[in-house]
């Protein structure tokens, strides 16, 4: 029993939840990365390139058998997918630490009156000495 009750108190940290909640998130946000780069970014880009597909870029290196092929183009959609999406989570963080900033320290409080009245008596001491 003592196992899972220690399991229990690391499962429910805040760290822990929240780093699940990151990667559902994560989860989630990848599809739409890809949608967004796939069908809205790279069409106008290949078109502004004289009508190039990027997703059949590729070289082929003859072997004796098969060629084989080395799409780069598909590994320059996975670098702007990866570029959307590390732009994206610095805004995120960017917006969430805004919202953590602490807030200007306190003025200190006034002095009691006590605190005057010993004061005072020090600078009288002061001129006597």
């Amino acid at each position: 029993m003592k196992i899972f009750d220690e399991f229990k108190e690391f499962a429910m940290r805040g760290n822990v939840i929240d780093l699940a909640v990151g990667v559902i998130m994560g989860a989630a946000f990848a599809p739409i990365v890809s949608s967004l780069v796939d069908n809205v970014v790279m069409p106008p880009i290949g078109y502004l390139m004289a009508g190039i597909d990027f997703s059949s870029l590729s070289v082929d290196i003859p072997t004796p058998t098969n060629p084989v092929a080395i799409k780069y183009g598909i590994f320059l959609n996975a670098i702007i997918k990866f570029m959307i999406t590390a732009f994206a989570i610095f805004l995120l963080v960017k917006a969430v630490n805004t919202m953590k900033k602490p807030k200007a320290a306190a003025a200190p409080p006034p002095p009691t009156p006590t605190e005057e009245y010993l004061k005072e008596i020090r600078d009288l001491l002061a001129k006597k000495a």
